[in-house]
């Protein structure tokens, strides 16, 4: 409410970053054991206020690496299901390829008690609230996202990088992308993605190694198109005009054609 234009500077508050070590092509995880406070936690937590086409949901249950009551359903979902509660689900955050993991070991994997995993999860679920009731307001629907957590110098939980932007969230308008998803589906379909998959297949860990191809800039149309998306939604999410972009729907247009 104080900025009369867009800022340059950032006031931070710095955390340790504690990678956890490699032993046998395995993460061990153990240093987390003894730490107490001032550093980021490993994981990264996700809410789901929708499975749409593609969702790693529908491979995980294929897969049986996920089971219908972790995700708290009764039947077998539908790709672009709208729940009626949000799921939430985990995922390791510094390990070269993120891996969903249960509750149980993400609880395990920080170094969490019951209390702090169940805090986890309010503060989770009222950030969904949040941003999902802040983007409904312009037209936007919420449909997946994702939070970063770290502990201060007292152990009291606290959120870290940034909430509610279209790099954190799957928003959708009128079911087109509005999230760093249209680059996802420029890229999907590039040798370099198809490398980058079976590298990932072959090893998880070392995979970057094995990758030779490099990724195609985006056309330049598309690059400018996607930073105005973001100056956009920005725009019409604080109802402030920061930035001479176009209206979301003509960019989404416009992206739509492109893409």
């Amino acid at each position: 409410s104080e900025l009369k234009e867009p800022g340059h500077g950032m006031e931070i508050k710095l955390l340790r970053v504690i990678k956890p070590e490699i032993k046998e092509n395995v993460y061990d995880y153990s240093v987390y054991q003894n730490e107490r406070s001032n550093f980021l936690v490993p994981l990264e937590v996700i809410y789901r206020n929708s499975l749409p086409e593609g969702s790693s949901v529908f491979k995980r249950l294929k897969e049986a690496s996920l089971k219908l009551e972790d995700i708290g359903l009764d039947e077998m979902p539908w790709p672009g299901q709208k729940l009626e509660n949000p799921i939430l689900d985990v995922s390791t955050k510094l390990e070269a390829t993120d891996r969903y993991v249960t509750w149980e070991e993400a609880k395990n994997i920080a170094g969490l008690a019951d209390d702090e995993v169940k805090e986890i999860k309010r503060i989770t679920l009222l950030v969904n609230e949040l941003i999902t009731r802040e983007a409904r307001r312009v037209g936007l629907v919420n449909e997946d996202g994702k939070i970063e957590l770290g502990f201060d110098e007292d152990r009291n939980l606290m959120l870290v990088d940034v909430l509610g932007t279209p790099d954190e969230c799957r928003f959708t308008f009128e079911d087109m992308p509005v999230s760093k998803e249209v680059a996802r589906i420029f890229y999907r379909n590039t040798d370099w993605c198809k490398e980058v998959e079976e590298a990932k297949k072959k090893d998880r860990v070392g995979w970057k190694k094995l990758v030779r191809a490099t990724p195609p800039s985006l056309p330049n149309r598309l690059e400018e198109l996607i930073s105005l998306l973001y100056q956009a939604c920005c725009n019409e999410i604080t109802r402030k005009r920061w930035f001479a972009a176009p209206p979301l729907k003509e960019i989404l247009l416009e992206i739509k054609e492109v893409l």
